[in-house]
């Protein structure tokens, strides 16, 4: 499958069958996403339990193991070849005083991901994985940069606590632009996507929009981000639950909480999510904003739920009532908060341990080991 797999049919072509009420991109996406074939699940989990160990003795290894192979359709799935897209855009919120740091940071954090000195760039230097850092939305000049994706849609999201962080078209254009590095992800031989983000105030967007799917208080979501001292959580939920409050008569689809308090990266990822089981590529989810992002695709798309796995709990409270809604338990419990894809990173050598362990263990017929008796 091409490139052209990240625009819509053509009019008049309703062929399959559209999820209602989403935007055509959306329904075009859905009808792509095919069931999970489950015809190996059997013979993965025979060969998961006549290794040479105790039954059950890997734990969540196991687990992890007959996800990723149950979702590559094999009782022999191919090594992870993993993809990292980290997704960076700023967020006009920020006028807000809702973050610690100045929303330069973003474009100066960027910069770094390409000179190679930040946790996701030594992460995937270590563990061997693609890493690609996409401009969707940064308020400031990256031209020049030929290690960068260039797919700004806009310098920045307005300030969605005075109108909404995007007009729709932007952020299809966004969502499309995930698309596109799923595509991409997939025509590299990838067979792992990890997910990343960067954008000062993305935690003022990701509690809204996670209040509003999840219809939570934001005090029960909202946490510190950057470091805000107590007064400037406050200010924070303040921002979030008056511009909620605001919007909630006007808005009705998850589609349209998106646009009017999420971020051109959240709404990039929810687009490389959905492009992931598109493509039939198991997803590792980062932490708080990834999550966000998993939660408006499944709650888009419930679809794209099997293709998923949570690599850590981020400490940002909102992150564990999002994989709680899930269903997602993390691997992980190392108390991050980075965000960037560095828990997805961190999770990737275990993905890659898990399959090798499964297709390179002998089995207890091919090692002529007894194996143990009844009781």
């Amino acid at each position: 499958m091409t490139k052209k797999m990240t625009q819509p049919p053509a009019p008049g072509d309703d062929s399959g069958t559209a999820s209602p009420g989403l935007h055509p991109p959306l329904s075009w996406w859905a009808r792509e996403i095919r069931p999970v074939d489950s015809g190996f699940d059997a013979a993965i989990r025979y060969r998961i339990d006549h290794l040479t160990k105790p039954l059950g003795s890997l734990g969540r290894i196991e687990e992890v193991a007959f996800w990723y192979a149950s979702l590559h359709g094999s009782d022999r799935p191919p090594a992870p070849k993993g993809f990292c897209a980290v997704f960076a855009a700023d967020h006009g919120v920020t006028a807000e005083g809702v973050s610690a740091y100045p929303q330069s940071v973003t474009r100066q954090m960027v910069l770094n991901y390409l000179a190679g000195g930040a946790a996701i760039s030594v992460l995937s230097r270590v563990h061997g994985f693609d890493l690609k850092i996409v401009d969707v939305g940064v308020n400031g000049d990256l031209a020049g940069h030929p290690s960068l994706l260039h797919r700004k849609v806009r310098h920045g999201t307005r300030n969605f606590a005075v109108e909404p962080a995007m007009m729709p078209e932007e952020g299809l254009r966004a969502m499309e632009a995930g698309m596109e590095l799923a595509v991409l992800a997939a025509e590299s031989g990838a067979t792992l996507l990890l997910t990343g983000e960067m954008g000062i105030g993305n935690t003022t967007s990701a509690s809204a929009l996670a209040a509003a799917l999840l219809r939570h208080p934001p005090e029960d979501l909202t946490g510190s981000g950057t470091g805000l001292t107590p007064e400037g959580k406050l200010r924070k939920i303040r921002v979030i639950d008056q511009a909620l409050a605001s919007y909630r008569p006007l808005l009705a689809s998850p589609l349209d909480w998106l646009f009017a308090v999420g971020g051109l990266e959240i709404a990039a990822l929810a687009g490389f999510i959905i492009g992931g089981a598109v493509r039939r590529i198991p997803v590792v989810l980062d932490g708080f904003i990834t999550g966000t992002a998993a939660l408006a695709a499944v709650t888009l798309i419930p679809e794209v739920r099997p293709w998923l796995m949570a690599s850590h709990m981020s400490m940002e409270p909102g992150h564990r009532r999002i994989l709680e809604h899930l269903g997602l338990s993390p691997l992980l419990a190392l108390d991050l908060r980075l965000g960037e894809g560095s828990g997805a990173a961190l999770a990737y050598p275990l993905v890659v341990s898990a399959v090798s362990l499964y297709n390179d263990m002998a089995t207890f017929e091919e090692a002529r080991v007894s194996q143990a008796g009844e009781g």
